[in-house]
């Protein structure tokens, strides 16, 4: 095999991938999937915007302090992940993303400015000659904090190349490494994409000194093609989310582009330094804690992918896997294990369950409390599979919420087809250290009732945005996913408009779907609580609103 470029996986899951429409992570979700992204192989992460709020700069440096250094699952790469923010190309932007990222061992800075002559008329209000000034002070000032400095022309595909070619010239001059070619609306097809990506790469001075990116939008379903027409004319960095998270239609999703070159190696120019063993239950704790459901029929990670119904490909595949499976599930991390562990199975193999699962540095509060369900769901299950196990492991994340208002207790509720629903709903205030019960009805059945109830108890109302249930495996005992998101409702109390605008999600498994509601309900109110305190106090993290950046 002729030999190949190393490509350079830029994660932006926890940047734009987070500006998905009611997409708001914690610190310590951000953190919880940085880390999961560090033992994938990810080379890049782009960790934020920091100059967005309070709150963002200290999620953006904490990832740096706490991820930054970590070498575990990349003793093969050799070298810790690079940690990279995200920054308009002005002074105050730039200073506190270096700031931000001071800390990580590897530090990248980002900057961008539009170069379409659209953006530039309407947007900006500047010429090209201003356009060109503005580029090369942004990267001449982010080149004095970092050496590693990235430079996207926001709305590459719609710029004239020619004045592209002039711009990334000069960026190069001024100290830019990387130069990031941004389809920001996914308005290009793949030819026209790869087109000009070759162009850049012949035509632009000094191109040999930096490495060409893509960033791709999946408005017109083009972002994984467009990226991998930008791979075969020169690109060596690709810039990705898991499960194509992102605005409108999302971006480039990460599984796609790492296992087409996976299953091409003979075809395209690069190789990867992706653990692929860890794509599925990674994609499962960013959906998780996103609130962003994976379809089912989605490529590579989506829960029908490797399902065949058709008797001529299930003999085929019976016969010999390869007649119609062109990856195999274990090469993406899908085991076929029906019982890992049973009720009999002490703390000891359970943990290291976990280890295998993604799951290493679990605290001993969360194991304990996971170890706890892990026990009554085998009472409850007749096989506890991977599948429940990580389920519980994502419960630990989604439910511990730091600083939460309320815990949940109990519930029991009375419903019936030809009778009101009736809930009973118990809550511990951890604020004031006491139990609180109330009652409500519900007009539209038992999960009406039992959110009525909490909103009582918790003396707010709150509008439900996002109510999904599915099936973690199969069988009647199978544990029932609950994915909820909420964003308070008007009253005469929310007159911020920024509470108004936030919305936020929870995810929680349970072998009873309305146990599982309950929970993510209060886990999804509890977010909204602290941000309000947080917001009150100057350190909440910016809504996603305020976080929208265009790149």
């Amino acid at each position: 095999m002729a030999a190949t470029d190393k490509l350079i996986i830029f994660d932006t899951s926890l940047r734009d991938g987070e500006q998905s429409p009611g997409v708001t992570l914690t610190t310590e979700e951000k953190i919880e999937i940085a880390k999961q992204l560090s033992r994938l192989g990810v080379d890049v992460l782009e960790a934020g915007f920091p100059i967005a709020s309070n709150g963002d700069f200290e999620a953006v440096q904490r990832i740096a302090r706490e991820i930054g250094p970590l070498m575990e699952g990349r003793e093969k790469i050799g070298q810790p992940m690079t940690i990279c923010g995200l920054a308009r190309s002005t002074p105050g932007d730039i200073k506190r993303c270096a700031e931000a990222i001071a800390d990580a061992p590897k530090k990248r800075i980002h900057v961008f400015l539009a170069t379409s002559d659209l953006h530039l008329k309407y947007k900006l209000k500047i010429d090209r000659e201003e356009c060109v000034k503005r580029a090369v002070a942004a990267v001449t000032l982010a080149r004095s904090f970092v050496d590693d400095v990235e430079f996207s022309p926001e709305d590459a595909g719609r710029s004239d190349p020619d004045f592209l070619c002039q711009v990334l010239g000069k960026v190069i001059e001024a100290g830019a490494t990387t130069l990031n070619i941004p389809d920001t609306v996914g308005y290009n097809t793949p030819e026209e994409y790869g087109n000009l990506i070759k162009y850049l790469v012949q035509n632009t001075p000094g191109a040999e000194k930096a490495i060409f990116s893509t960033h791709c939008h999946n408005d017109l379903g083009l972002a994984t093609a467009n990226t991998l027409a930008g791979i075969c004319n020169g690109a060596r960095q690709v810039e990705v989310t898991i499960n194509g998270i992102g605005e409108r239609a999302g971006n480039t999703a990460m599984e796609e582009v790492v296992m087409a070159i996976h299953t091409h190696p003979n075809y395209y120019p690069v190789h990867h330094t992706i653990d692929t063993t860890l794509i599925c239950r990674t994609s499962k704790m960013v959906s998780t804690l996103s609130g962003m459901m994976v379809q089912p029929n989605k490529a590579i990670v989506g829960r029908n992918a490797f399902l065949h119904e058709s008797g001529i490909h299930q003999d085929g595949v019976l016969k010999n896997r390869q007649t119609y499976e062109i990856i195999t599930p274990e090469t993406v991390g899908v085991f076929d294990i029906s019982l890992v562990l049973g009720k009999h199975s002490g703390r000891n193999a359970f943990r290291e369950r976990c280890k295998e699962l993604g799951f290493p540095d679990i605290n001993d509060a969360a194991f304990q409390t996971a170890f706890d369900e892990f026990k009554a769901l085998c009472d409850k299950k007749k096989n506890v599979n991977d599948a429940d196990i990580l389920a519980i492991l994502s419960n630990q994340i989604s439910s511990n919420v730091p600083g939460a208002f309320y815990t949940f207790v109990s519930t029991q509720v009375v419903a019936g087809s030809e009778s009101t629903s009736m809930a009973n709903v118990k809550l511990f205030d951890v604020k004031n250290e006491k139990e609180i019960c109330d009652a409500a009805v519900g007009m539209n059945g038992p999960v009406d009732a039992i959110f009525a109830a909490i909103q009582r108890i918790v003396g707010r109302r709150f509008l439900l945005t996002q109510f999904d249930i599915s099936a973690v495996g199969e069988g009647s005992d199978a544990l029932g996913k609950a994915e909820i998101q909420v964003k308070p409702e008007a009253s005469p109390e929310v007159n911020d408009e920024r509470i108004a605008k936030a919305a936020f999600s929870a995810s929680i498994a349970d072998t009873d779907i309305v146990i599982a509601a309950a929970k993510a309900y209060l886990g999804a109110i509890n977010k909204q609580l602290v941000w309000e305190s947080e917001l009150a106090a100057g350190t909440a993290r910016s809504i996603g609103e305020e976080r929208q950046v265009d790149v």
